[in-house]
This record gives structure tokens, sequence and C-alpha cells, in this order.
């Protein structure tokens, strides 16, 4: 019987999902979370491993003759030594686009608090400001409407032709930067323009990364780049954290070089307390939740619990590296 251990399933399950099915497929140990100090011991005898973000190095791998198989919980397998796994004849898989719809929808909300504030209008009248108001209304900060202003998007996948549908219906403008030529199939039939890098900063008022990060494209946001947007514009990141220096972003928003940024991600995770995006102004900061609906971790969880079932079957699926099936 294969032994199967999640090492953090507390993100995507924290007990209002069930474990059931994976449960089925042979001895199942799911740990919420798993310190460094204690992967190995946590991984020992495991022939199935599930992770979302503890890392398993070439050094831990190294020690684990029984394992077979790695299943990733999430989109980004960058926790797991792919080369290592593959010499090892460990087989990896990932759960791609399980969240586009819900990380669309963060990036929409972050646009609108930037743009609305309506999360600090709220506070504003629960502290009393508008019952001691002289006039009918009042504003805390400038507001913004969308329609006519420009979106920019870094990458044109999923997600960021969902959120590009979202926009459109605001009545925005849309400019994209991608490595590839769009193509109508590529858009979904958008009017979407296809820019240079350069001139995607320039011309947004709204620029959201939507790119993997890879050594091209870490700190592709950067104070250069800030420096040719409208004082006007805003960032939004719900990618990678090392999409954007964050110095530079801090030190862009503290000299009012650009309007605000939304931001799902940081460098660090949970980050440190010296992150200068946290005390930086005009800054919106979530928790890197945007994955975190509850129809999307039951997305994760089913495509999760049908790669390791087809792998178990011999007929694996959503392979990230090229090792052969094995009997597990």
């Amino acid at each position: 019987m294969s032994k199967i251990v999640c090492l953090d399933g507390f993100t995507a399950n924290p007990g209002d999902l069930s474990w059931l099915n994976f449960e089925q497929l042979g001895e199942f140990i799911n740990h919420d979370r798993t310190p460094p100090e204690v992967i190995l011991d946590h991984c020992k005898g495991a022939t199935a491993l599930l992770t979302n973000k503890t890392p398993l190095p070439r050094d831990i791998l190294a020690q684990l003759p029984d394992l077979k198989y790695i299943g990733v919980l999430a989109t980004g397998y960058n926790v797991v030594d792919i080369d290592t796994a593959t010499k090892q004849n460990i087989t990896v898989t990932n759960v791609p686009a399980y969240s586009t719809h819900s990380v669309a929808q963060l990036a929409t909300a972050l646009m609108l608090e930037l743009t609305s504030r309506v999360g600090a209008h709220d506070r504003a009248v629960h502290q009393d400001q508008w019952v001691n108001c002289k006039d009918f209304c009042f504003t805390v900060a400038p507001l913004m409407e969308l329609a006519g202003k420009t979106l920019g998007l870094v990458g044109l996948g999923q997600i960021g032709l969902a959120f590009a549908r979202i926009a459109h219906a605001l009545g925005m403008n849309i400019i994209v930067y991608n490595r590839s030529k769009l193509t109508a199939d590529r858009t979904g039939g958008l009017p979407i323009t296809q820019v240079s890098l350069d001139e995607l900063f320039k011309q947004s008022d709204v620029l959201s990364l939507h790119c993997p990060l890879t050594d091209e494209t870490h700190h592709i946001v950067n104070g250069d780049r800030l420096a040719s947007m409208k004082s006007t514009a805003f960032v939004l990141n719900t990618g990678r954290g090392p999409l954007v220096d964050a110095h530079a972003l801090a030190n862009a928003l503290t000299q009012g070089i650009i309007a605000g940024a939304g931001v799902d991600v940081l460098d660090t995770e949970p980050p440190t307390a010296d992150d200068p995006l946290l005390t930086a102004p005009n800054c919106v900061i979530t928790p890197h939740i945007a994955w975190n609906t509850r129809e999307a971790r039951t997305r994760l969880l089913d495509v999760a619990y049908n790669n390791l079932k087809a792998f178990l079957s011999n007929t694996p699926c959503n392979v990230v590296n090229s090792p052969l099936p094995p009997e597990v």
C-alpha cells in the first residue's frame, strides 16, 4: 500500500474540505505544517508526497529512496528540486489553472480599492468622520473612474485574460506586453493592443502583473520603469513578489512618482517586519489570498487527487518533469 504524506495541508484545507479521497488511495497522513527542522522526519517512508510551500531540495530528496511521486498543491513548482527528482525517477505534478477566476477577482478588488477607496471610507465612517462632517459627503482620498482608462497587462495567460474581460466590462482600454505575438484566439476576441514593455509602463493607468517569475521577469517593475509611469497610475501584483523591486516601489509611493499599489504577494512570505512595502503610503496589501477561495481550493484538491490517482494507475497527468512512471 502507498504511504501518502501531505506536508502542509492547512492553507489548502483548513478544515472546511475533506481528505477522504486521498485516504482511499493508501495510508494517508496530513500535516498542517512542516517546519524546516522536521521535513525529513515527515517525509521518511513516504512513496508519495503532497506539498504546497514546504521545500524539497536535493539534500532532502537524496535521503528518500522510497519516494516515487511529488504532487505540488499549486501551479508553481519551484519548491521542488526538479533536476534531482527527475534523476531519482520521481514524478512531479502540479495543479494548473485552478484559481484563474479567483485571482482575477482579487486583482479587480485591489484595483477598485485603489480607485474607489471603499475600505478607507468604511473605516472613516466607523471612526465617526461622517457623523461629524459638515457636508452630506466627504472623501479621504482622490477617487478615479475606470471607464476610459488604460489597463496594462504584463502577460496574457489565463488569469491575465480573465482580468482583461472584467476590465473591458468596466469600460477600460486594454494593452498588453507579451513575449509571443497575440492572436485573436489568445485575446478571446477582446480589443487588446500589444505594445512594448516600455510603452506599457508609459501608457498604463493601472498596470497588472500576470507573468511567471523567471530570470527575465525578476524585478520587471523597477525604479527606472516606475519613473516612466503616470503620477496617477497604480501597480498591481497578484503574481510573485520578486516581480517587483520592493524598495523601488516603496520609494515611488513615498515620493509620489505613482499614485498607489495593490499587492497580494511579497518577496518573503510571511514578510519580515522591515519589508519596505508594509510602511509605504497608498499600498494595499493582502496576505497571498488570491488563490484561496473555497471554490478554487476545492478544484485544487480535486485535481491533486486525480493527479495522484492517475499516477498510481500508471497514466500520469499534469507532469512537470520526465521520469519513467514507476510502480508504486
